[in-house]
């Protein structure tokens, strides 16, 4: 089949809806990685504990990695076609 063939079938109900449900959990997920590396990067009284028991370096690293693919999930979530 050519590209022109999936261009012209149309999706049903049930697909548009799946395609809508993954991605509104693309923009859920990837909001709540954002606020992980927030947390991560600028710690307060709940996290600090947990921070201070590791690398300083690692933590910032991570919380960048989090930056990182939350966008990508957002980016995903907004790129999907209906």
């Amino acid at each position: 089949m050519a590209q022109e063939d999936f261009e012209e079938e149309r999706l049903t109900k049930r697909q548009k809806n799946s395609i809508l449900i993954r991605s509104i959990s693309n923009y859920i997920m990837g909001t709540l990685m954002i606020i992980a590396g927030c947390l991560l990067m600028f710690p307060i009284k709940y996290t600090a504990q947990f921070v201070a028991l590791y690398d300083p370096l690692m933590i910032k690293l991570f919380a960048v990695i989090c930056w990182i693919y939350g966008a990508f999930r957002i980016y995903r979530g907004y790129n999907t076609n209906i």
